[in-house]
């Protein structure tokens, strides 16, 4: 693990950074790949805007890796100062471009062999990272997949089609890149890929305000990708996916499993859905296209 500008390897300023119960996991991390001589060196890459109740523990949980680079997208609530406090590279990026390219220009910054793209609510578990070493240690794929766990309002999901949930996140630099898409990006990697088998931690949803928030934004861009790929819903439209998303989330996908979270989750997932297309409709009036007869 190389020292930074402050003469401090970056987990002594982590530690130094974050209050003892963020940092107490970093105690069993393994140490870092760039400890030893001629090891490939790993880049994490994030994107963020007002997560300073995320980033702290997102980084402390990497603090392990050989460059830490966040792009930050305006943030007002000290997100940067955090994530720069932390040894993390910062890159202002104010104007959004969707999900898929502000996370490739985080990949881009990356000059790591290998690059672990996360979000500022996901943790890496020790474990997880032991395998993230030895996986780029060995290198006999151009990247992996790794199963995740998320919660929803202070549970583990375990069914409501959020588990299984594997994803794609590490790889070779040049072997991957992320789709533009505005939203639900995806990571198109060329070459063989392989799989982890211990889980990257997600807090998704910690409070139904965090519920609505997402659900708002994510339908809003969601709806933009329909509308520029020439859309036009009509209200019928809305309310049957809205229906559908619940039917598969609570009975196909067994959310009642969950218990009341299933429900819960279920509900939100019929509210984004519902929410996308009445977004798109609006979109098509103020353009005057007309309502799909579908």
């Amino acid at each position: 693990m190389r020292s930074g500008r402050h003469g401090l390897p970056r987990s002594d300023r982590i530690a130094a950074a974050l209050t003892p119960p963020a940092y107490a996991t970093m105690d069993h991390q393994p140490h870092s790949p760039g400890q030893e001589p001629g090891a490939p060196r790993l880049s994490v890459a994030l994107i963020v805007r007002n997560e300073a109740h995320n980033i702290g523990d997102c980084l402390a949980s990497v603090g392990w890796a050989d460059e830490l680079v966040v792009v930050d997208q305006a943030s007002t609530d000290g997100t940067g100062d955090i994530a720069r406090k932390l040894g993390a590279r910062l890159i202002n990026a104010p104007d959004w471009h969707g999900f898929g390219r502000q996370k490739q220009i985080a990949v881009d910054a990356c000059t790591g062999d290998w690059i672990l793209s996360l979000d500022a609510d996901e943790r890496v578990t020790p474990e997880l990272a032991t395998e993230i070493r030895a996986a780029i240690g060995t290198a006999t794929h151009a990247a992996y997949r790794m199963p995740r766990r998320s919660s929803f309002c202070g549970r583990f999901i375990d069914h409501s089609g959020w588990s299984p949930d594997h994803v794609l996140r590490l790889f070779r630099r040049g072997k991957a890149r992320f789709s533009e898409d505005r939203v639900h990006e995806r990571l198109l990697a060329s070459g063989p890929i392989g799989q982890l088998a211990s889980p990257l931690l997600h807090y998704s949803f910690r409070t139904p305000e965090d519920v609505l928030d997402k659900v708002n934004r994510y339908s809003s861009e969601s709806a933009r990708m329909l509308h520029e790929s020439g859309r036009s819903p009509g209200l019928a439209s809305a309310v049957a996916h809205g229906i559908a998303a619940f039917v598969r989330t609570y009975f196909l996908k067994r959310g009642f499993l969950d218990g009341r979270r299933g429900f819960m989750l279920a509900v939100s997932n019929a509210e984004g859905s519902y929410y996308r297309y009445v977004k798109a409709m609006l979109l098509a009036e103020a353009r005057g296209r007309p309502p799909e007869s579908r």
